[in-house]
């Protein structure tokens, strides 16, 4: 009983936030989050869950590690780690991620490359992707998604990612699909310590998600970021500190329907080849 009652509440919890919370649709590190969840155009490590056409726009080799803790709960809570390594021939992404807890969990663990050639840069990832509710089993499906970012202009990007593209499946023993999604938006940098950003989301089974946000570096080492998101209405707010090759990065956000969020990102910057 205590299993099926938990099980009932994690699927009305998920589609109270329109199931952005697992490893594979939700937006992974604290900048991404504190910029309304936008995913497209950050060149971090974070990238590699994010956008993996993105990924190969680090200036160095990057390691991260996060924490999301939503709504008080520690069952919907995610633990992430993302590596980009960067390399005269490309960059090569790792990706793994946690939610949940003991009763459900979601378990996620991938690589992928990405390069860059002239204004465009591509990218692709194969990742494995586990279920399990006790007492009713576990899933295993690989997925295939790819990304890229298109820049424009000194100042404009244009970027997509699309996930999930060959429509992987819960389980072989399900006919339940994992989420397929895709994600295009664009980026304006009118200064060097400003960024604005703007993004759309569709999963093919649900509404689409609006999103925009901006970034700005106040000085050196402090940067602050807010966003807002729709489908349920969501308000972000973002802290950054940046210290040589260490960083520090924190996110709050709002839902209308299911209260705060925190999230923590830890990152260090490890040279370039």
């Amino acid at each position: 009983m205590k299993q099926l009652f938990f099980f009932c509440f994690w699927f009305w919890a998920i589609q109270l936030v329109t199931a952005q919370t697992d490893p594979l649709t939700q937006a992974h590190g604290a900048r991404s989050q504190g910029i309304g969840n936008i995913r497209i155009h950050l060149p971090d490590s974070w990238a590699y869950f994010n956008n993996i056409g993105a990924l190969d726009r680090m200036e160095e080799t990057e390691i991260g590690v996060g924490f999301d803790h939503r709504f008080g709960l520690q069952e919907l809570s995610t633990v992430d780690l993302a590596l980009g390594w960067k390399n005269d021939f490309g960059t090569v992404g790792l990706g793994i991620s946690r939610f949940g807890g003991k009763l459900f969990n979601q378990q996620l663990l991938g690589i992928g490359f990405s390069n860059t050639l002239g204004i465009v840069s591509l990218g692709a990832k194969i990742d494995w992707f586990q279920t399990q509710i006790e007492g009713f089993g576990t899933g295993n499906a690989f997925i295939f998604s790819l990304g890229g970012v298109a820049e424009l202009g000194p100042k404009f990007f244009l970027g997509a990612n699309f996930s999930n593209l060959n429509r992987a499946k819960v389980s072989q023993n399900s006919e339940q699909r994992l989420a397929t999604s895709v994600q295009m938006g664009i980026s304006y940098l009118p200064s060097e310590s400003l960024r604005i950003l703007a993004e759309v989301e569709k999963d093919i089974d649900l509404n689409p998600v609006f999103k925009a946000g901006i970034e700005y570096q106040l000085i050196e080492w402090i940067i602050l970021r807010t966003g807002i998101s729709s489908n349920p209405a969501r308000l972000s707010f973002g802290l950054g500190l940046r210290k040589d090759r260490f960083g520090f990065d924190y996110a709050y956000g709002q839902n209308t329907s299911l209260g705060r969020t925190h999230h923590l990102s830890l990152v260090l910057k490890l040279g370039k080849p």
